[in-house]
């Protein structure tokens, strides 16, 4: 889960909130015509009928069901989410010609996804296997009561747990830049797994750079994995990794929250500041030959 990167100050002037106003009522209309340019209408009403409430999706977060912004941005970022995960769905059932796909998300804060992704492909005749994976046991405790697996495990560790790395799919949604090696991470999966394809969304930044921006604010206040970025490469940079720890990208995409043409393309000055221009999306392919160029891995 990304969040505005900018702290809220204590006591706005009456000018400021008016202006807040403005900007938020902007950021919305732009988030409602990049979700209408990518076609996301349909996807998105089915995904709302699938979780009418998303308030209580995140641990460190409560989404107020009458915060228009945060309610169409992450409606937006569901959209985009699932619709590069049916697609890897449908490559693999394509390819394997399986009934039954077992699916691990690593990262999940609620197993909203997992339960998009029931409901979708169950129309479809598939059925899914599911696991979540999460640093935060009430994350896992959220997905438990809802009667589905779940363990709480750090990733770069996935490895060490139990039929952690048994998958045909694994997705992880805005959790490389949470993590301290999220190379190692990506090489273990590639190298000690037989999964067919990995389903990652980050944040998309122009430019590469390390977050922590806790400490760009000078905050005194304690931070946890789940609300801090490290690292926030950009696409290039993110496929050099992919490569380096053993993938191959099969697909890519990057979903911006401003559209492309017209006067809310300039919003995207105020995402750069605020947030970031949007998400990039790849579908990755195992390729170990590729990690094994690299002999110093251990």
């Amino acid at each position: 889960m990304t969040v505005l990167l900018q702290p809220a100050m204590e006591t706005p002037s009456p000018l400021q909130t008016q202006i807040r106003r403005l900007v938020g009522k902007l950021l919305v209309r732009s988030l409602r015509a990049s979700g209408a340019q990518r076609g996301y209408g349909e996807l998105k009403q089915r995904l709302e009928e699938i979780i009418p409430d998303i308030s209580n999706q995140y641990s460190f977060l409560q989404v107020n069901p009458q915060d228009v912004f945060l309610q169409e941005k992450l409606r937006n970022q569901h959209a985009f989410q699932m619709e590069l995960l049916l697609k890897a769905m449908d490559i693999y059932v394509q390819d394997a010609k399986r009934e039954i796909v077992h699916v691990v998300d690593v990262g999940d804060s609620s197993g909203a996804h997992l339960r998009y992704l029931n409901e979708l492909v169950k129309e479809k005749g598939i059925a899914i296997r599911s696991m979540s994976v999460n640093l935060d046991p009430e994350a896992v405790k959220k997905i438990q009561a809802q009667g589905m697996a779940a363990r709480q495990c750090r990733a770069e560790k996935l490895h060490l747990l139990k039929d952690g790395l048994s998958a045909d799919i694994f997705i992880s949604y805005e959790t490389l830049e949470h993590l301290f090696d999220p190379i190692g991470f990506l090489h273990d999966i590639a190298i000690h797994s037989s999964c067919s394809y990995f389903v990652i969304t980050v944040p998309y930044v122009r430019r590469s750079r390390v977050g922590l921006h806790h400490l760009r604010r000078r905050s005194p206040d304690p931070v946890y994995a789940e609300n801090t970025h490290i690292f926030e490469l950009c696409p290039e940079d993110w496929g050099l990794i992919f490569n380096f720890a053993g993938w191959e990208i099969v697909c890519q995409d990057c979903y911006t929250q401003y559209p492309s043409a017209g006067l809310l393309k300039l919003t995207k000055y105020l995402w750069r500041r605020k947030d970031f221009d949007g998400f990039l999306g790849v579908i990755l392919t195992r390729r170990p030959e590729k990690a094994a160029q690299y002999r110093s891995w251990s």
